[in-house]
């Protein structure tokens, strides 16, 4: 979780610039493959006349300009005058090019099949220097002495050892929540592309071959952890340490943290509860198992499909333990959410269902039984569109994961009625999204709310997926704006993820110890994004230690700070970072 725990510091209102001096023009700065659509805005500051008359597509290497094949004006964003859209879909020749005219000049942006080459494999880069337990980034084993339960009833302080997995963001805390989405999301990219991933790290994490991808020695070290974390087959544990992780902002090998077992010793470890709990106080609003149970059974069971081959008898504990989570899920409905300590805050996971349709279509995957398809259909029928599309606003997490991979799997895999009533749930959610973004020049349709480009990212994802699914391209507008608006086709000109593209143009100061205290080079992470003005100004602890660079592109409504004291914005989430390895290994496959 976000260091929302930090030592209480007077809330900073920043005071936004009414308008921009220069002209700006906004590209994907990692750029456009052959058949793209392509587009660009130029921003107008207000008071400015402006002229886009002469704006051309320029080849770096031989200088040939090339004209738009249409400049439209489209909803302006505050607080510029006009924004204009250039859109140049027809030019196809490779290369590196900018865009002149009105006065300014675009970032260096690529045209080619290859401009997203490799660019898969970035995200774990991030997830490798995330790992605890070992961190093969760091060579240094951090966290050795996990854990002891709290809030076990008679087992209270009993030692488990739940050593590995990942660090959540940019603290130490660990949740099975957003780990077992991970794990989830790069199985789920391996399998619906598994040709183009490398091998270049051991399963530790080191360099060198070991015969596997190296996302699936990813996904290996979270299914391993979430292995420990189901000690048996009645006891589902969902977080390691909490809030109290706050007091420390350092190297991990050195947190001194002391939860009562000594500086620096054991971590509390909290089972999933089907009740309201916390330990200082402060209470989520748990109500079920399933979310989190459920989690644990889609994860183990996609595990099992993909390690079949691979490590059959690990494999094969993966399908057992995946039928008996099934099994206490759907007998404990209800949202399992994570657990507040000495603040209020925690992930406020409200749905369910979603988990349950995804572990139900799995099961079916894995034994045939059409029970298993029926459930699927039958939970997926009580949420048919994720309720953040099209919604202003969200609680933290409150509608995770934030897309429903259960729905596609349906679409693909039920007979004809059931697909296409799926495939319209698909398409609502997307039409939800694209109504509500048609008011701004980016086509922004997500709610600005904390994590944001993880919505972005699920959106991306949700539309490329019905693509594929019906051949229809109604939406690749939607997804093309979400996807560019990831690297650099925004009000802010800033790529979102750390790394990418090489030339530069991401977050430098991102809300990171490793970067900050540590010195580390983060790579490949995902920044939580663009969030509601009046959300960074109400968290504890939030400031600016340097001088806004993106003030002229600040509305009265979104901001976005590439500054570490920012941690509703510029923070790296590990599970955000997991889900970019489906689009980006799509992006990265060689044309067919």
């Amino acid at each position: 979780m976000k260091k929302i725990a930090a030592a209480a510091a007077a809330l900073l209102t920043i005071a936004l610039s009414s308008h921009a001096d220069d002209t700006a023009i906004r590209v994907n700065k990692m750029g456009y493959l052959t058949d793209d659509l392509k587009k660009a805005v130029v921003m107008i500051p207000q008071g400015t006349t402006p002229d886009v008359s002469n704006i051309t597509i320029v080849d770096i290497m031989t200088g040939k300009a090339t004209t738009p094949d249409k400049i439209a004006e489209a909803p302006a964003w505050e607080p510029m005058g006009a924004c204009y859209t250039v859109d140049f879909t027809s030019l196809k020749t490779p290369g590196r090019y900018v865009i002149k005219g009105a006065g300014a000049e675009s970032p260096e942006f690529g045209i080619g099949d290859d401009v997203y080459t490799g660019a898969n494999e970035i995200p774990l880069y991030y997830m490798r220097q995330q790992r605890c337990g070992f961190n093969p980034v760091l060579n240094s084993k951090c966290h050795q002495h996990d854990g002891f339960l709290v809030l076990s009833g008679a087992d209270d302080g009993k030692h488990v050892d739940v050593t590995g997995g990942w660090h959540d963001a940019s603290d130490y805390l660990q949740y099975l929540t957003t780990s077992a989405n991970a794990v989830f999301q790069m199985l789920f990219a391996y399998q619906q592309n598994p040709g183009i991933w490398a091998d270049r790290f051991d399963a530790a994490g080191l360099p060198g071959k070991n015969g596997v991808p190296d996302i699936l020695d990813e996904a290996r070290w979270g299914l391993e952890w979430m292995m420990k974390m189901n000690p048996s087959d009645t006891l589902f544990l969902n977080q390691i340490a909490d809030d109290r992780d706050h007091r420390f902002g350092g190297h991990p090998a050195q947190d001194n943290v002391d939860y009562g077992m000594g500086a620096g010793k054991d971590r509390p470890v909290y089972p999933c509860s089907g009740k309201p709990y916390g330990l200082m106080g402060n209470l989520n609003d748990s109500k079920g198992l399933a979310s989190s149970v459920g989690k644990f059974s889609s994860s183990f069971s996609t595990g099992a499909e993909v390690f079949r081959n691979i490590d059959p008898a690990f494999a094969a504990e993966l399908e057992r333990r995946a039928g008996v989570a099934y099994e206490v899920a759907k007998a404990n409905p209800g949202a399992c959410q994570t657990a507040p300590c000495v603040s209020p805050y925690y992930y406020e996971e409200d749905n369910w269902v979603d988990d349950m349709e995804l572990a139900a279509i799995k099961r079916y995957h894995a034994t045939g039984d059409t029970k298993y398809r029926q459930d699927a259909i039958d939970y997926g029928r009580m949420e048919p569109v994720t309720p953040w599309m099209g919604a202003d606003s969200a609680h933290h997490y409150q509608w995770y994961p934030f897309i429903n991979i259960g729905h596609a799997l349906l679409a693909q895999d039920g007979e004809r009625k059931v697909s296409d009533e799926f495939i319209r749930n698909i398409k609502s959610g997307l039409d939800r999204v694209k109504e509500r973004g048609a008011g701004n020049v980016f086509m922004a349709g997500v709610p600005f709310i904390w994590c944001s480009n993880n919505l972005t990212v699920a959106l991306v994802t949700q539309a490329m997926l019905y693509r594929e699914l019906t051949g229809d391209d109604s939406y690749l507008d939607l997804e093309t704006a979400a996807r560019d608006w990831l690297f650099g086709l925004n009000p802010w000109g800033q790529s979102m993820i750390i790394g990418l593209p090489e030339t530069g143009g991401y977050p430098e100061d991102p809300h990171s110890p490793l970067h900050k205290q540590c010195g580390t080079a983060l790579t490949g992470g995902l920044v939580d994004g663009p969030v509601y003005s009046n959300i960074f100004n109400s968290l504890r602890g939030v400031h600016l230690e340097r001088e806004d660079m993106f003030a002229p592109y600040q509305n009265s409504i979104v901001v976005y700070h590439d500054d570490y004291h920012d941690y509703s914005s510029n923070e790296p989430t590990m599970d955000g970072t997991a889900s970019m390895t489906y689009f980006l290994g799509k992006l990265a496959s060689p044309k067919k």
